[in-house]
């Protein structure tokens, strides 16, 4: 069982920054992939990025790829996502997400994961 907790929301202005968090309590955490996933308003869920338990194999969205950067800290429990110049069309609520694993395929597919947090919004004024 794990739980997941995302923070570091808020407003910013185009071609600003911003870090998220997401807490994971359950330990199994470092055994996971982890996921960050975002949904803006009207439209479907969508993958953003995801990493190996090792942090071997990272994956992106090619709209946030040379912009965004997930990474990891097993010993905290604690996955980020730094977010670099960011845009507009990057308003959306931010999910973190756990699945033990899968093929790079699934791994992009928010219906594999098994675990969720609430979200955090993230709004990118212009």
């Amino acid at each position: 069982q794990v739980q997941l907790v995302e923070s570091g929301g808020g407003l910013v202005q185009a071609g600003g920054s911003l870090r998220l968090s997401c807490a994971a309590s359950g330990r199994s955490f470092s055994r996971y992939v982890m996921g960050w996933f975002r949904q803006a308003t009207g439209k479907e869920r969508e993958f953003v990025a995801a990493l190996s338990w090792s942090g071997g194999r990272t994956y992106y969205a090619d709209s946030v790829k040379g912009r965004f950067t997930i990474s990891r800290d097993n010993v905290k429990n604690m996955v980020f996502l730094q977010m670099n110049s960011l845009k507009p069309e990057d308003t959306a609520v931010y999910y973190c997400a756990a699945v033990q694993d899968g093929t790079a395929a699934q791994i992009m597919d928010g219906r594999v994961y098994d675990y969720w947090g609430q979200g955090t919004q993230v709004t990118v004024s212009s």
